[in-house]
Parts: C-alpha cells; structure tokens; sequence
C-alpha cells in the first residue's frame, strides 16, 4: 500500500522565496527585506510570483519525502526527475526472503489475471531463493579454498548471491524510496505526473505529495498540478479530453482526488 510522508521541509520557506524574489528588484539589503515582510505581505506576494509563474526564486526551498508501497516501474520514472537526490532500498545488499510487490489495479480486478500474476510473483521468488542457495555455496567454497575464514567468507558469499540473485525480480517488486526535490523541481514534477495520461501509479504518488504540500505552504502549491491548469492541454491530440473536470479537481480549495 502506498505511504508518502513528508519526512523534512525549509522552514520559513514561502517567507524566504519572497525575500529573494524581492531581492532583485530592491537597493536595501537582504535583512532589512525580511524585517519588513509580514505573513500578509509574504502570502499577497507569493500569490502574485506564482500566478505570474516566475519560478526561479523557489528553488531555495527543498521537500524531503519518504515512499513505501510503489515499485521498481514507478522509481525507475522517479529518477528521470533529475534535479533531485534519491536513496533507495537496495536489493544488492538486503536479502530480500519473501519480497513484496505491487498489483496494478487493472490486474488485481479480474480473478484470472491476478491468479496469474500471483504466480509469477511466487515463482520469481522461488528462483530467487534457488539462485541465492546455488551461488552462495559457490562463492563460500571459493572463498575457504582462498584462506577466508568462515565469518568472512559466509559475509562475502551471501552478498555476491543476492547481487545476481536479484536479477529474476520482476518490476512489481516493492520498495523504498527517499528522495529531496527543490520546489521548482515538484512544480515540473506535478505538471507531468498528475496528469490523466501519466502512468496510474507515479500519477498516484504525485497527487499524495501535492497533498502533503499543500498543508504546509498552500500559497506556493496553489497553482501546482497537471501541465492543463493554467492554459491548453499539453499533451495535444493525446489529450484526455477532460479538462474542464481536471481544473475543477485541482484548484479547489479542499480537493481529494
């Protein structure tokens, strides 16, 4: 099941965006700037920068998330988004005895196709675990013959096995994910992966985190979704043709998609 949380943030950050946004256009210094903003001025002002879609000045503002429930087919789109830092859960060095993984709701739906799928899962863990026992036995031999001792040589064996092991894993295997993107990078993020042709599962994600944001800056996340919110649908004649529906869904005040 899919879990985001927004694990850090800047503080201050909507009231640090206006003081260097103000910063270009002003001969006082930068903390006379931020003396003279007040909650009012910084929310007034913020409206404006991002209505007009003048970006650069929010990218001092960094979004630190934590992902559990998505799979290897959303984060390998995730890291296409290539202003951002990511670590995740590495299958080179965690065992994984019985891993988790994802359905696609197109799958889970119908009783054939997710007796199928379930079955393939259980075999690739089979051959997982087969492959782990074959080369570990492999690489501990070697390892004894070449004067390891047996701590030592277990450590190195099991690492190796599981190093291509993991290869019979299919894209459904589940993991997890932290990753920090400046707020220009999410805006982008947003315009591509919230709309109704994104992939279902990273369009999933990506309405999550917008959610997230917008309980903690609003007025910077006021405008942020789908590429069609503030002009034609980007997508062309590959339009969803639902345009009207999407605007409403993502500029209301309280929205849950």
């Amino acid at each position: 099941m899919l879990k985001v949380q927004l694990l850090r943030y800047t503080p201050e950050g909507e009231k640090l965006i206006a003081s260097a946004a103000k910063l270009c256009y002003s001969s006082i210094g930068i903390g006379e700037i931020e003396d003279n903003l007040e909650t009012k001025d910084i929310d007034s002002f913020l409206n404006m920068l991002m209505g007009l879609g003048h970006e650069s000045p929010i990218e001092h503002v960094n979004f630190t998330f934590g992902v559990e429930g998505v799979s290897r087919t959303l984060t390998h789109q995730l890291v296409r988004h290539r202003i951002a830092s990511y670590s995740q859960q590495s299958q080179r060095y965690v065992k994984l005895d019985q891993f988790e993984y994802i359905i696609p709701p197109s799958i889970a739906e119908d009783e054939d196709a997710k007796a199928t799928f379930i079955e393939s899962m259980e075999t690739a863990q089979k051959s997982y675990d087969e492959l782990s026992n074959i080369l570990y036995k492999k690489h501990y031999n070697r390892y004894i013959d070449e004067g390891s001792s047996e701590k030592e040589a277990r450590r190195k064996a099991e690492k190796e096995a599981i190093e291509d092991a993991r290869y019979v894993f299919p894209n459904a295997c589940e993991t997890k994910i932290v990753f920090t993107m400046n707020a220009r990078t999410l805006l982008n993020f947003f315009r591509l992966r919230c709309c109704n042709r994104a992939q279902w599962e990273i369009r999933q994600l990506a309405i999550e985190m917008l959610k997230e944001l917008k309980k903690v800056y609003p007025n910077l996340f006021k405008y942020a979704g789908p590429g069609c919110l503030k002009g034609p649908c980007p997508e062309g004649n590959m339009t969803c043709g639902k345009i009207v529906e999407v605007r409403e869904k993502f500029l209301e005040e309280d929205w849950e998609l």
